[in-house]
């Protein structure tokens, strides 16, 4: 379900593209990554792990915990399996059982697309119960959305239509005589208001962060403490009030431990946050992105001090809306003509 993903508030800067340890990296303008994609090298044996973000017909993108991603081709010589348990081999799948939000493990060999074609996938049956679920909520959304789209392409004709009829408005206004002014500024306005409403149409799948909090853990739990439930409750009364609006949840650890179990616990930090707000304050599955934990990294403070880890065993809640939603939609004021009575005849 990755709502799709969001975008933050736009800026416009000229992209740098480069190629970095196999990856290729776009740097805005001010040297922050916007996107990481690896490019496979063509024979490269390669194995990856991480979430499935994009899913298509022959190929589906897996993001690794460090946040590159990776295009994955299926071939006929494809094995998709569950992992076994002691003296299990798993279960075989159909590459259908592959879906957004599923955690995978891949190998296999780079090809001449620099995509990297899977001769083994493995996953957990729990994480694709949780795919399952996921995906069985994500597509009704999508059906709505489709449909709104149609909607918004009916707006765009309408709009047109509107723009097409500003010629006819003026040569109206001109023969009337003295109204050629006021045709003028009715034309202008309606100009206005189609480039108003295509803007805020392209602005629909636009998201801007409305509110963020950080719910802080003990060392190695994944229990909410009395004071991170009210955070969340201050949240849930936030987002219910606004228009349009998902909710990303990302969960972090401090250095402590090994890698493994830091992602694992990041992971259980995150989904206890979800668990919260959808019991306590019925926040619809829908509303939220596919919760994911980062682990270690993206570190906020010093791990090397013991206030900076205490900082960095955190879960970041963001409530996001749609630009489109929130900006004001476009208005067109007719303006007044006045009145003469100067052919009134002096005789009656």
């Amino acid at each position: 379900m990755s709502v799709k993903q969001f975008r933050l508030i736009p800026v416009l800067l000229l992209a740098l593209s480069i190629t970095l340890g196999g990856a290729s990296i776009a740097l805005a303008q001010d040297g922050t990554t916007s996107a990481q994609t690896r490019s496979v090298a063509n024979g490269q044996k390669m194995k990856i792990k991480g979430v499935v973000t994009r899913r298509d017909a022959e190929t589906f993108t897996v993001r690794d915990f460090n946040g590159v991603d990776t295009v994955v081709r299926l071939t006929d010589r494809t094995s998709v399996r569950s992992k076994g348990g002691f003296l299990r081999s798993g279960t075989n799948y159909a590459t259908t059982n592959i879906l957004r939000g599923l955690n995978v493990e891949v190998e296999g060999r780079g090809d001449a697309a620099g995509q990297l074609a899977a001769e083994k996938i493995r996953f957990n049956e729990s994480d694709l119960r949780v795919a399952r679920t996921v995906e069985s909520r994500v597509d009704p959304v999508e059906n709505r959305v489709g449909t709104a789209e149609n909607r918004l392409g009916q707006v765009e004709q309408n709009a047109q239509r509107l723009s097409g009829q500003i010629d006819e408005l003026a040569a109206v206004a001109n023969a009337a005589g003295g109204g050629a002014k006021a045709a003028q500024e009715t034309a202008d306005q309606a100009v206005a208001g189609v480039n108003a409403t295509n803007e805020r149409i392209s602005a629909l799948d636009d998201y801007v962060v409305q509110d963020v909090t950080a719910i802080n853990f003990r060392t190695g739990s994944a229990t909410l403490s009395p004071q991170s439930r009210q955070q969340l409750d201050d949240l849930a009364n936030k987002a219910m009030s606004a228009k349009g609006y998902v909710i990303e949840i990302t969960g972090y650890t401090d250095s402590s431990g090994s890698v493994q179990r830091n992602r694992a616990l990041s992971q259980r930090r995150a989904d206890a946050v979800v668990r919260y707000l959808a019991e306590n304050h019925r926040i619809p599955l829908r509303r939220i992105i596919t919760p994911f934990g980062y682990g270690e990294s993206q570190a906020v403070a010093d791990n090397r001090t013991r206030e900076g880890r205490a900082q960095n065993r955190r879960v970041e809640v963001k409530i996001l809306v749609s630009r489109g939603l929130v900006q004001p939609g476009p208005s067109m004021t007719t303006p007044s003509s006045s009145s003469t009575s100067s052919t009134d005849n002096p005789e009656q």
